[in-house]
């Protein structure tokens, strides 16, 4: 199993200065690289503090200065977004910039709150239109000469400059939870990134049963790597638990508001909705959190993580970002690395 980090910059409050805030998500890169994870993920989000992140190709521009062999991808770069020539850009020249350790990962979006910002009048539950036309254009545009005519963007004669370093181009990832992106990811040899959000074992299944759904739908595909991400927390006592998920849970009421656009969002910073108003409150009680989601000490996250290598989940990605304090997710961080990394084969 290979170990990948989602980690944002983020603030729950105005009360938490930026220049902590950007020393502490590069440290927490860098404590990666030199524990052995694989790869490291920046998120695209847009005018919200709970994730800082306007251009995610800058981010690992910026932390391609500060590192030198960990890979650096994009999770997701929000297709309604963009334009292709514009994207195909960005992301070849991250990939020159960076020795090409770009990892192109792309998805629909998540929060209707942005849609209604960036891309008005378009529902969330529509935008994966908007990626299946996206990816054929940015990889023609990575090719050479290339003019397109399509339902959303149309231009002349165009390509990408720079090129990518990697040829024919970086590994391309997707964000898949409904089956018919699974398909799509396995017709098209892309790789996948999921994520059961706080739900049980048993949505972990549910996605690997997708995936083998689309490979036997695709008999002569390759089969993509396969990543599952999971909010993590690796304490030394067992009595330590309640801090990640009391943590978790602040920063759960506010993606309910961004999730189900149920709120309000003053200067960036998004309402905390009360769990207990929530229809679906049950999914952030404490002890669900705690044995759902990659907490506990390095023994309990070991035999955790083993369940998913043997479902057959590729890569795990350690998602460090819930507003815990800095220092307790740097020693999480490290434990995870020094005591829960040596445990699987890097094959």
């Amino acid at each position: 199993m290979k170990f990948q980090l989602a980690v944002n910059l983020e603030r729950l409050d105005d009360s938490i200065d930026m220049d902590a805030v950007q020393r502490h998500t590069l440290e927490m890169v860098q404590i990666a690289e030199q524990g052995g994870f694989d790869l490291v993920w920046s998120a695209e989000h847009h005018a919200l503090e709970m994730t800082i992140a306007p251009n995610p190709f800058q981010i690992l521009t910026w932390w391609a200065g500060h590192t030198d062999r960990i890979r650096l991808g994009t999770a997701v770069a929000t297709a309604p977004y963009w334009h292709p020539i514009n994207l195909a850009g960005e992301a070849a020249f991250t990939d020159l910039i960076s020795g090409g350790r770009l990892e192109f990962g792309i998805g629909s979006g998540a929060y209707q709150r942005e849609f209604d910002r960036m891309r008005p009048g378009l529902k969330q539950s529509d935008s994966w239109q908007y990626m299946h036309e996206m990816l054929p254009a940015v990889k023609a545009l990575w090719q050479g000469d290339y003019a397109h005519d399509g339902e959303f963007w149309s231009f002349p004669t165009s390509t990408s400059v720079p090129k990518p370093v990697q040829h024919p181009h970086p590994p391309i990832w997707v964000a898949a939870r409904a089956p018919i992106t699974y398909d799509y990811a396995v017709k098209h040899g892309y790789n996948i990134m999921s994520w059961p959000l706080t739900r049980p074992f048993s949505e972990a299944e549910l996605y690997k049963g997708r995936l083998d759904e689309a490979m036997a739908a695709n008999p002569d595909a390759h089969r993509p790597t396969f990543a599952m991400m999971r909010h993590s927390a690796v304490y030394a006592k067992a009595e330590d638990w309640t801090k990640p998920v009391q943590a978790l849970q602040r920063t759960l009421g506010q993606f309910e508001n961004l999730f189900k656009n149920l709120g309000d969002v003053v200067n960036g910073f998004p309402k905390q909705i009360p769990l207990d108003e929530l229809e679906n409150r049950d999914e952030y009680n404490a002890d669900m959190l705690r044995e759902n989601l990659m907490f506990g000490t390095p023994d309990e996250v070991i035999n955790k993580l083993k369940r998913y290598e043997a479902l057959g989940v590729d890569a795990f990605i350690y998602y460090a970002s819930m507003n815990l304090d800095m220092a307790s997710q740097k020693e999480s961080l490290k434990l995870f690395c020094d005591e829960v990394m040596p445990a699987f084969s890097k094959s």
